[in-house]
């Protein structure tokens, strides 16, 4: 039996008790006003206790479990951060309603009696808005302030400001990331600023994937398995694996993004889809394939270096090597040499969607 069910249930007995009671006052008011009535109480009695059980039976539901649904359903979306600040900030503006209210409570009647109460619940609002708008300043102040109480000088303070925000950003990690390997290299050179925090369902994505029928999806989530556990037996590098979650949503993506809205927090994935609908959104992403086109090496035209050909290219003639970052270079005249190792010079760079592509030619030539 569902807890809805056993709720009008509830109504049903509760609203008809009621209309037992009400059924004789008015039965009795009837029966004043309308001479010729031959009805009894007790026929009055079970009208009204049938119209008003359906009544409660129908509405009770409305009136208890719903609206502590529909705020349980809002509670969930908000992040811990912004009920702690939330809470904060009524609390210090019950305190100072509290403080005001003597004084006001001396004004004339009826507003030395109105307006206290009216004051409880503008402090309180303001508070509320107050702490939850400012809510990252105040982290902030908070968090150097301990830094300074520690050290037992402001300059230390300071300076360590920079690391005590670096240490508490948190940065979601998207499926496509795992599964790619390259986060626990990156992670180990610290150039992921903050703690990966993955959530449960990233996590039951990751595990569907490796369970997947096909064999190449399969093989992409056990990695992706064996990645996440690497990166949890490193100590250098802080994971968390939370339950936070956003109801009312099914699609990952749009999971991952309302949280990072929620936490402003960036995400970390590899999904191009993603980081666009991201992008529009507001929400910062960590692309790993844009660093690893940062940090390839830049060539520029002229430049000569060794490359071995390994297959023919699209164009007649054309060969084509890989450097060690994997950028391809096509070069012109270079079917010939395909196994072979020769020096080329460096023709042009194109930057593209899918990456750096240098076009080059055997230095011989």
């Amino acid at each position: 039996m569902s807890l809805e069910l056993i709720v009008r249930l509830i109504g049903l007995l509760v609203f008809g008790t009621l209309g037992v009671f009400l059924g004789e006052s008015v039965g009795t008011l009837i029966s004043e006003f309308w001479v010729d009535n031959t009805l009894p109480i007790i026929a009055y009695q079970i009208i009204t206790t049938i119209i008003i059980g359906v009544l409660g039976f129908l509405v009770t539901p409305w009136i208890s479990i719903k609206p502590i649904s529909a705020i349980r359903k809002n509670l969930s979306k908000v992040s811990a951060q912004t009920l702690f600040f939330g809470f904060l900030g009524l609390i210090f503006g019950l305190i100072t309603a509290a403080l005001l209210a003597y004084p006001i409570s001396l004004l004339p009647s009826p507003f030395g009696s109105i307006f206290p109460f009216v004051g409880v619940l503008l402090f309180g609002y303001i508070g509320i808005v107050l702490f939850v708008s400012r809510r990252n300043d105040l982290q902030n102040f908070i968090h150097n302030f301990s830094k300074g109480g520690s050290d037992g000088s402001g300059s230390n303070a300071d300076s360590s400001g920079g690391n005590g925000l670096k240490d508490a950003q948190r940065i979601l990690v998207d499926t496509s990331a795992i599964i790619d390997g390259r986060i626990a290299d990156i992670a180990r050179t610290g150039f992921i600023p903050g703690r990966l925090l993955i959530p449960r369902f990233v996590l039951n994505e990751l595990q569907y994937v490796s369970d997947s029928a096909d064999n190449l999806r399969r093989q992409r989530g056990r990695r992706g398995m064996e990645v996440l556990a690497e990166l949890q037996k490193d100590p250098a590098i802080p994971v968390t694996i939370s339950d936070i979650d956003v109801e009312g949503i099914r699609e990952v993506d749009e999971r991952l993004i309302v949280l990072a809205r929620q936490l402003s927090c960036p995400i970390l994935t590899n999904d191009y889809n993603l980081n666009k609908v991201a992008e529009l959104q507001g929400v910062s992403i960590l692309n790993i394939n844009e660093l690893a086109n940062a940090v390839k090496a830049i060539l520029l035209p002229g430049e000569t270096l060794e490359m071995k050909i390994i297959q023919e290219g699209k164009e007649y003639g054309q060969g084509v090597g890989y450097m060690e970052d994997g950028t391809m270079v096509v070069v012109e005249n270079g079917q010939k040499f395909i196994g072979k190792t020769i020096p080329i010079s460096v023709t042009k760079v194109l930057q593209t969607a899918a990456g750096r592509m240098i076009f080059a030619k055997p230095e011989n030539e």
